[in-house]
């Protein structure tokens, strides 16, 4: 499909740089299939009047780093200063990164990370990495002088939350966000974005949930800085999605496969969950343990096997996320969806306002 299908106006008034508090509070665009009250306005906390007792609720449990590192190349005598995001680990000591301005390295490059004038004989004052492979769009693998939980440690301690570009490019981060970049219920270390529509949720909306008699089961999928790369092909054939990883329990793939069994409802919370659910259901419709890589791209004409109600943030325009919900709800319905959105001054994207979608039937085979 042409990429240009999926684009649309945003003003910049739109994007949300902080969170709505509590975060509960935020507006959610309910969107039904045509002819069922299409459109309604409502808020976060109004979530469990808009379920049925029996659904299920997935949500993303990875807790997001402090994926992004400056640091300083040092080529012989020259030295210049670069920025990477972390956005995927490929060993103890390996990570794949995004780095700006890409064409300042090249492999075998060394990059130290860490304040200039700290006290170096403090193990954690500086961590070095060495170029390994570096390809199109800025993309380099890099290898840390560390490994493992030492490494861990010293991007913990020299790191900075990881915002959406959108918002970087407007504020700094602060203490705020590493409150507010992360769910109340992140438990894994992985993620260098945060899967956002999880940001909404609070423990008296959890207790709202439960009182309700809607079931929540936990996944993990560690989100990548690639979830904000732009498409810059023309057609959707031609994008390249990078790779995530994720896992799938027994004992959720049991619940999951029990509540399709009795007719109840598979409720993702965010484009994450969906995506690995998607990744790991059978062509039945059923559920196993699943661990791995994925890199599903959905757009417009995927047919769902393994989620029937989505709950998500507003989407930047041509991006694979809009596809996504586009592909979920149809594309003329979601378009609908943003416009009255926009109208309406919801605000988008990471720390914005939600939406809470409704699968539109599948066409005849």
């Amino acid at each position: 499909m042409r990429v240009d299908l999926f684009d649309f106006e945003l003003p910049d008034e739109s994007i949300a740089l902080r969170p709505a508090s509590p975060r509960d509070s935020a507006r959610m665009l309910v969107v039904r299939p045509d002819g069922e009250r299409l459109l309604a306005d409502r808020i976060v906390r109004e979530l469990p009047d808009l379920l049925a007792p029996g659904d299920v609720l997935v949500l993303n449990d990875t807790r997001v780093i402090p994926a992004r590192l400056a640091g300083i190349r040092v080529r012989g005598e020259a030295v210049s200063h670069v920025e990477v995001t972390l956005h995927k680990r490929e060993g103890a000591d390996l990570w794949r990164a995004f780095a700006r301005p890409g064409k300042r390295l090249k492999v075998g490059d060394r990059i130290r990370f860490g304040e200039e004038g700290e006290n170096m004989a403090c193990l954690l004052a500086a961590l070095d990495a060495e170029v390994e492979e570096k390809s199109d769009g800025g993309e380099v693998l890099l290898r840390f002088a560390f490994s493992g939980p030492a490494l861990d440690e010293a991007i913990a301690r020299l790191g900075h939350v990881p915002l959406p570009p959108y918002i970087a490019s407007k504020r700094p981060d602060d203490a705020a966000d590493l409150r507010d970049y992360q769910t109340i219920y992140a438990r894994h270390d992985g993620a260098v974005a945060a899967p956002t529509a999880g940001l909404h949720f609070t423990d008296e909306l959890f207790c709202a949930l439960d009182t309700r008699g809607i079931a929540r089961r936990f996944v993990t999928l560690h989100v990548g800085a690639g979830t904000f790369l732009p498409v810059k092909a023309e057609d959707t054939r031609d994008h390249r999605m990078h790779a995530e990883w994720g896992t799938i329990d027994d004992a959720t793939a049991a619940a999951l496969n029990a509540a399709r069994a009795e007719g109840r409802r598979i409720v993702a919370v965010g484009t994450t969950a969906l995506r690995l659910l998607e990744s790991a259901v059978r062509p039945d419709g059923t559920f196993e343990a699943w661990r791995g890589d994925t890199s599903i791209f959905i757009t417009p004409g995927y047919r769902f096997r393994a989620v029937d109600v989505l709950m998500t943030n507003f989407h930047l325009p041509r991006s694979t996320l809009f596809m996504l919900v586009c592909a979920f709800a149809g594309m003329e319905t979601m378009k609908a969806a943003y416009a009255h959105a926009i109208a309406a001054g919801y605000r988008f994207y990471s720390y914005g306002d939600a939406s809470l979608l409704f699968r539109a039937p599948e066409p005849p085979a």
